[in-house]
């Protein structure tokens, strides 16, 4: 099956929101310090996610263990799209490379893409992918430093949507929608397979 490759999510004229799913002192010294502190490890990767419900498919709507404290984090989308413009793919299917040329690139970046099947609000695989962006080293102190506007917990919120959806009573209109987030530079969407 083909997926459509866009980036959706939810934003305004200058942030984009993206979600993380974390463990009680991670989440709360975030909310504290509106950054991540010393419980976050800087030196493992990081991955950044626009769509809502592809977070809650991955974190079984928080309740995986260390994954239990939902974050929106508004980011300024002049730094995603900067990530935009330096990630590579995590596998080289991409049109603009060939096996060598993704090779090399993969190699020095610090930025990585995924595309993963987004989900509906049962869980259910739709026809799109959701974007994932991981970050480490150079990538994630800059984003860590200049990148986050706010960080919201929504923890307490999952949990309540979660139960209503057990019991089928959730309402979608209840929950983050996202929309078409347009990226039209050529040469990121040739690097990224976005179609």
């Amino acid at each position: 099956m083909e997926y459509i490759k866009e980036v959706y999510a939810q934003y305004n004229k200058h942030c984009i929101r993206i979600y993380q799913a974390y463990n009680q002192s991670i989440a709360e010294e975030a909310i504290k310090l509106q950054t991540f502190g010393d419980n976050f490890n800087v030196n493992r990767m990081t991955w950044i996610k626009p769509s809502f419900l592809w977070m809650m498919h991955r974190s079984n709507w928080g309740t995986k263990k260390n994954q239990k404290y939902i974050l929106a984090l508004d980011i300024y989308r002049e730094i995603f799209d900067r990530l935009l413009s330096q990630a590579i793919l995590t596998s080289p299917d991409a049109v603009g490379y060939s096996g060598s040329e993704w090779e090399k690139a993969f190699g020095k970046t610090a930025v990585y893409c995924q595309w993963d099947t987004d989900r509906n609000i049962s869980g259910k695989a739709i026809q799109r992918a959701a974007i994932q962006i991981g970050l480490k080293g150079t990538a994630l102190r800059e984003f860590l430093d200049n990148g986050i506007y706010r960080i919201s917990d929504m923890t307490i919120n999952v949990r309540k949507w979660n139960e209503q959806r057990k019991h089928g009573k959730l309402n979608i209109n209840d929950i983050p929608t996202e929309k078409f987030y347009p990226v039209i530079d050529k040469s990121i969407r040739n690097r990224l397979n976005m179609r």
